[in-house]
């Protein structure tokens, strides 16, 4: 039999604001352990929490950026579970009335809804090592949204792409920076299997806290295998919550069947319920930054780039950052994009570098450098490493490498002279009709004057001699 995946996700993202969620601790991933800690998040009998009006405010503007409905009430919970990084016993959360609802967000070919945005704390952290385990409190508390799909998805790759587009949207709204490698953005995954063309679903396996878009994808991959297998053997698949192990690239079990009830949740004593007003709402959506749809339209329609060209700068935000602010220089838009995208992202990624170390307006000046036929686009290949490198403008480097193009046409008149009489035989068989041996010659040419000839120039003259 023939089965397809139905898949739902539930991701949790830091939000970045300074302090935590319930406290005024501040946050930092890189503090010493323990150290940004209080009786609040330490859970000392007596402590009171308090909501950071921060976070909620964060929670609002990224229900609005997933097209969420906001509840103007919502309550805050305790879920009730053991681990040795949760010192109170349980998590702050939201249950029945969360902060948002209803929301979608669209992918290529989907529209993937939003069953719930709901507000939290995060728990400590365990640092496992050969003989003991120690307990590190500073991330204890820090604000989390905890996103919920509803089963949209249908297979690894749209889970892939729902992620980075999720990504893409917290960071436009300016809520987080949802660095996967420290734990700013996780994902719990969940995963049915059905009979091609049922309706009814399938029973459930999730997969909690998987800290990369490679690993949802493998760990969706290996899943969809491992049930269908079961499947086809006749055996049934057990409701239960597993983990991802990289290394393998499998899953393994973790605990069985879970529901929303085990954690018993009730509403928090200690909170009243949030109470948010429609002016509150308002407020946010009217300062609300331009989001990643926003910008990929306006790079495709008032600047002219490919569809393409305008989600790898949008999907990379310090670039789609870098080129808004390059366009104030020179309105060359589709080289700024070439230049960004082939040659500067090339670069840094060749040798491992993670910042821009140009500026905008030395990018427009090379470019524009490259427009005047000041130099060549091959020397500014080049001429744009040393800039990266030594963050000198184009024109210091230019004249410090004697590299200022040739357009002098009596100087590179000689050279073609030159060229033409190394290679009699191609200069006969262009001068009868064989057009491609031109570029052969120009090449000849940049060759004799070390790429610093106008070839626009060069062309023209090899003409006029022959």
């Amino acid at each position: 039999m023939e089965y397809e995946a139905v898949i739902g996700l539930e991701v949790h993202v830091h939000m970045d604001t300074n302090t935590k969620m319930f406290c005024g601790c501040k946050i930092e991933y890189d503090a010493p352990p323990n150290t940004n800690t209080c009786p609040v998040c330490l859970a000392l009998p007596g402590s009171l929490p308090v909501v950071n009006k921060k976070a909620i405010e964060y929670g609002i503007r990224t229900s609005l950026a997933l097209n969420c409905t906001i509840n103007l009430t919502s309550i805050f919970a305790r879920k009730n579970y053991f681990y040795p990084d949760l010192p109170k016993g349980y998590q702050i959360s939201q249950y029945e009335k969360p902060l948002a609802e209803h929301g979608f967000v669209l992918l290529e070919n989907k529209k993937v809804h939003i069953r719930r945005l709901h507000l939290e704390e995060d728990a400590g952290k365990n640092n496992h090592f050969d003989k003991e385990s120690l307990v590190d409190l500073n991330r204890a508390g820090t604000p989390l949204m905890e996103i919920v799909t509803e089963p949209d998805l249908s297979s690894p790759e749209e889970a892939k792409e729902f992620l980075e587009k999720l990504r893409a949207i917290v960071r436009y709204a300016g809520v987080s920076k949802a660095d996967m490698e420290k734990g700013q953005l996780r994902c719990d995954v969940n995963v049915s299997l059905r009979p091609k063309g049922y309706d009814k679903l399938g029973t459930r396996v999730e997969v909690k806290n998987v800290n990369s878009f490679k690993f949802v994808q493998k760990a969706i991959e290996y899943e969809i295998e491992r049930q269908t297998n079961l499947l086809n053997d006749g055996k049934t698949i057990d409701q239960e919550t597993r983990g991802f192990d990289p290394q393998s690239g499998k899953t393994f079990i973790m605990r069985t069947k879970e529901e929303a009830e085990d954690y018993r949740y009730f509403p928090d004593p200690d909170l009243l319920p949030l109470m948010v007003s429609e002016d509150d709402v308002k407020s946010i959506k009217t300062s609300m930054p331009e989001l990643p749809d926003e910008r990929i339209e306006k790079f495709i329609n008032t600047y002219g780039l490919s569809k393409y060209e305008a989600s790898v700068l949008t999907n990379l935000k310090e670039f789609g950052d870098f080129f808004q602010e390059t366009i104030k220089y020179t309105n060359e838009y589709k080289s700024i994009a070439n230049w960004l995208l082939n040659d500067v992202l090339g670069f840094l990624n060749e040798n491992q570098i993670k910042d821009i170390s140009i500026t905008p307006k030395q990018l427009a000046d090379l470019i524009n450098l490259v427009k005047s036929n000041t130099i060549s686009t091959k020397i500014a290949k080049e001429v744009i490493k040393d800039m990266i490198l030594t963050q000198k403008d184009p024109s210091v480097i230019i004249e410090e490498k004697g590299l200022k193009q040739i357009s002098n046409e009596d100087e590179i008149k000689a050279v073609v002279i030159s060229a033409l009489e190394k290679f009699p035989n191609e200069r006969e068989r262009l001068k009868n009709g064989e057009e491609k041996l031109i570029g052969f010659l120009v090449g000849e040419v940049m060759k004799l004057t070390k790429g610093k000839a106008n070839p626009k120039l060069v062309n023209q003259l090899i003409r006029e001699c022959l």
